[in-house]
């Protein structure tokens, strides 16, 4: 495709308040791990086996490297230019300020439902050890997170540390564990790979099945993107963003692959509890006592990592936002920690309320904010996609040096993964369980183009102009 023609990016009017950069390369490596690894894993997988059946295995290939590679793609732009807008602002510089402004608010719209859909899901866990309402404990998770973001931004790094850690203990025991069982190693266990083909063959679905579970899968891999985003609060963020993109995502991979290999192989795909719980069931069968209980502990904690991201990456999205004018200029300020503490109250204020309305109108009013925001990750894949397109091309005809982590196989291999990301909003049509959720995230990404259309009417700016002019910022607090 044509590059297009090199605009110069706008000049702040006044200086923006900085971020902290405190984030180190541990914490870094555990917020890539913390945002893909989320309970959609070891509860999530369930729906995704009886779809499938043993070629689950196939799904989570194919969708890992669809992300493998979108995340390449990020990460080249992300060395060449870190950013706290991270792929909203690529897109702004890329496509133009609509695109900036269109995926970055439907992420933002993603992240505060996240905040909701995980916090009531950590009560419920709570719910069974605490007798506590299940609303009470939403928002204590809540007020716990928003917290733990407003204090530091290496209080986030830290909380996200040790959650992800043990998410990554939990998985390298069961790869440890689960592959002594299936060879025979695990006492009373046998050399036995029976259950991949035993009952009904190894695609005993049809291979129309891997795609349709592929839809499943690709979210369960939503959330890697968030490294991109802390990369501009990062002590090395090309460094940092170099190893995320590339090594760190190869092993979320592996834990996804290996963990769902080990499932299919231990527990039969059509059993019953497969779908309740899919690691509880192999625990089970290996002879594990207390899985249930330890699993539990394991889900809370994944629960609560991307709880504790979600916070965190909805502040820095909204905030880029308002650098752009995209949002009022007030949340463009940062405290004395260098945390923007407005725009994550602003962001959690959305999540309480949320939590509220699944409990008032569960049914009704938060399945739609729910399936709304469904299909963001998929806009938002393509979007960095396009982005990447037309950055490459401008940094080789501008600034080379500035390339120093390339995406692959450019530009065949981008379109391949674009055009892979479409095939997936074509399945959602086809699949009546995910046309509801494509149909309403639509309609959102059309109320964003509306709005800005409706921004541009009434304070617009150059049509020609890669940007908003920048109003001035608010003063650090």
């Amino acid at each position: 495709m044509t590059s297009p023609v090199p605009q110069k990016e706008p000049q702040s009017r006044s200086p923006q308040p900085e971020l902290s950069r405190s984030l180190r390369n541990r914490h870094m490596s555990m917020i890539a791990i913390g945002g893909a690894i989320g309970a959609g894993l070891f509860v999530g997988s369930g729906s995704v086996i009886r779809t499938a059946g043993p070629a689950a295995i196939v799904s989570y290939c194919l969708a890992g490297a669809l992300v493998l590679c979108t995340m390449r793609m990020l990460g080249e732009m992300v060395v060449a230019k870190p950013s706290s807008g991270s792929f909203a602002d690529y897109a702004r510089t890329a496509i133009g300020p609509w695109a900036g402004f269109t995926i970055g608010w439907l992420y933002w719209y993603y992240y505060v439902i996240i905040v909701a859909v995980e916090a009531v899901a950590g009560a419920a866990i709570l719910h069974a050890w605490i007798g506590l309402p299940l609303w009470v404990l939403a928002m204590g998770l809540m007020v716990v997170m928003t917290a733990t973001n407003l204090l530091s931004v290496k209080s986030f790094g830290e909380f996200e540390f040790w959650f992800s850690s043990v998410k990554v203990a939990a998985i390298v025991a069961f790869l440890i564990i689960g592959g002594l069982y299936v060879f025979g190693g695990w006492p009373g266990s046998s050399f036995d790979f029976s259950n991949l083909t035993a009952h009904g063959g190894f695609a005993p679905n049809g291979f129309t099945a891997i795609f349709s579970a592929i839809v499943v899968v690709i979210f369960a891999f939503g959330g890697a993107e968030i490294v991109t985003i802390a990369a501009a609060e990062s002590k090395e963020p090309e460094r940092s963003v170099a190893r995320a993109t590339t090594g760190i995502i190869w092993r979320i991979i592996l834990f996804y692959v290996g963990s769902i290999v080990l499932v299919v192989t231990i527990v039969p795909w059509d059993s019953a509890k497969v779908l309740a719980s899919p690691y509880v069931a192999a625990w089970n069968i290996i002879g594990l006592p207390g899985a249930g209980v330890v699993m539990d502990v394991v889900i809370l904690t994944a629960v609560l990592s991307v709880l504790n991201s979600s916070v965190y990456v909805s502040s820095r999205m909204l905030r880029a936002l308002a650098t752009h004018g995209d949002a009022p200029t007030w949340l463009v300020a940062t405290n004395k920690r260098r945390v923007p503490a407005r725009a994550i109250l602003a962001g959690t204020v959305v999540g309480w309320i949320s939590v509220l309305l699944a409990y008032l109108s569960p049914d009704t009013v938060f399945t739609y904010l729910v399936n709304s925001s469904g299909a963001v990750a998929i806009f938002m894949y393509l979007m960095i996609g396009a982005s990447q397109l037309r950055m490459r091309r401008r940094l080789e005809r501008e600034a080379p040096e500035r390339l120093t982590l390339r995406m692959w196989l450019f530009p065949y291999l981008t379109w391949v993964v674009m055009a892979g990301f479409a095939a997936v909003l074509v399945a959602m049509a086809v699949i009546a369980d995910q046309r509801t959720q494509l149909l309403t995230s639509v309609g959102s990404l059309a109320v964003v183009l509306v709005a800005y259309a409706v921004r541009r009417a009434r304070g617009g700016w150059p049509a020609g102009s890669t940007d908003a002019p920048e109003r001035a910022a608010a003063p650090t607090r």
